[in-house]
């Protein structure tokens, strides 16, 4: 029977993750790992490579991970990982994370999945953080393919608030609800998602800092100058790479297959 074609999306997710594992993760090292849709592929291959023989160069048999979320930790373990917790890494050597929109000079809007606290505490300690994701997520200006909004992880005490302020600096602010439960999303902190849409961002640092100052919240799902490189799949299974120089490089995605190594 004639093995079933791939999502084109999916396509690019895989060969954006599998070669940024493959040209950022070596042994021994502390790998922190984001979540979302991307980074389950990229779960699959490091799941790979630790089964590799002995003596193969991109074996990994003492890399520890580090997850920021609760999905990205039961990827880890369910793939027999060895799993850590940020509390006891202070530094990483390599963070992989997705992201829902990234413009050319690597500023990334994070948060989709309501992870962007612990995301940017990993990223930020890590060496270098390397973006995994389809082309669909490729932008020139930050807010203009991504629409849903920045968002800010809130205090719920403070939620309300919050949303004041941010409408009357021009934003459609909307406090994501859960899908499967009645009420709001909640963090794996215990905190609200509030998704505040303000168009294209002209001046991503300023935006930040402004959304930083807003009483009730603690982080924002914006990552300003963080990022070394992107990748990203493409719709005909390229890779291009971005980094955070504005330059463009079309690379090589892993070896076909090379998931199921």
């Amino acid at each position: 029977m004639a093995a079933t074609a791939m999502d084109p999306v999916e396509a690019a997710k895989r060969a954006a993750a599998e070669k940024a594992v493959d040209e950022f993760v070596r042994d021994g090292m502390v790998v922190g790992i984001g979540s979302g849709s991307t980074i389950v592929y990229a779960v699959h291959r490091l799941a790979a490579r630790a089964k590799l023989p002995e003596g193969d160069p991109l074996r990994i048999s003492t890399a520890v991970f580090v997850p920021t979320s609760f999905q990205s930790r039961q990827l880890l373990a369910e793939a027999g990982l060895t799993v850590a917790e940020l509390a006891t890494r202070e530094v990483l050597d390599v963070a992989i994370d997705g992201a829902d929109e990234v413009d050319k000079s690597l500023n990334c809007i994070k948060g989709g999945g309501g992870c962007q606290l612990e995301e940017k505490l990993v990223a930020s300690a890590a060496r270098k953080f390397v973006v995994v994701a389809d082309h669909r997520k490729q932008s020139e200006r930050l807010g203009t393919c991504w629409t849903k909004g920045v968002p800010l992880e809130i205090a719920p005490s403070g939620y309300r608030l919050a949303m004041r302020l941010l409408a009357a600096k021009g934003a459609t602010a909307t406090l994501r609800m859960a899908k499967s439960k009645a009420g709001p999303v909640v963090t794996d902190g215990g905190h609200f998602v509030v998704d505040a849409h303000f168009g294209g961002i002209e001046d991503v640092p300023a935006m930040e800092r402004w959304l930083k100052a807003v009483p009730g919240v603690l982080e924002t799902g914006i990552f300003c100058g963080m990022a070394s490189k992107a990748f990203f799949g493409q719709a005909d299974g390229s890779v291009v790479e971005w980094a955070a120089d504005g330059n463009a490089t079309p690379v090589a995605a892993a070896e076909a297959g090379s998931e199921s190594a």
